[in-house]
């Protein structure tokens, strides 16, 4: 039986574990491709499963992650976190529109490369 001391070329190592909420599926990855940006391989990752994913954006806000729609949409969002015995929970995404009282709760929404986007139903901030 051979023994492998590191992955092969191009694979990804990744840890897999389920939790409740609208996002039940947990992954990190590891060893990811290092020349394509994390959202380009999430948003590619969403369209091939046909499921949104969730992602950290480029905040210190807890409750804002980049969503990536099996359409290849990528967006910023906030959701509401819950602690459980099996890890956090996700529930109640929507989107950054700069309005949210989840963009005042943590710093950064309007610095971030995945700017608030008002929308009909929740203009920006004045």
């Amino acid at each position: 039986m051979a023994t492998l001391d590191a992955p092969a070329e191009g694979a990804v190592l990744c840890d897999v574990w389920h939790v409740g909420g609208d996002f039940p599926t947990m992954i990190d990855c590891y060893l990811a491709p290092g020349d394509l940006p994390e959202a380009t391989i999430a948003s590619a990752v969403a369209v091939r499963l046909g499921a949104d994913l969730l992602l950290p954006d480029d905040t210190l806000n807890p409750t804002r992650y980049v969503l990536a729609e099996p359409d290849g949409t990528l967006r910023a969002v906030h959701v509401d976190e819950t602690e459980t015995d099996d890890g956090t929970e996700r529930r109640h995404v929507r989107p950054c529109t700069g309005a949210d009282p989840a963009c005042a709760a943590g710093p950064g929404c309007s610095r971030s490369l995945w700017k608030p986007r008002p929308s009909p139903e929740r203009p920006a901030a004045a």
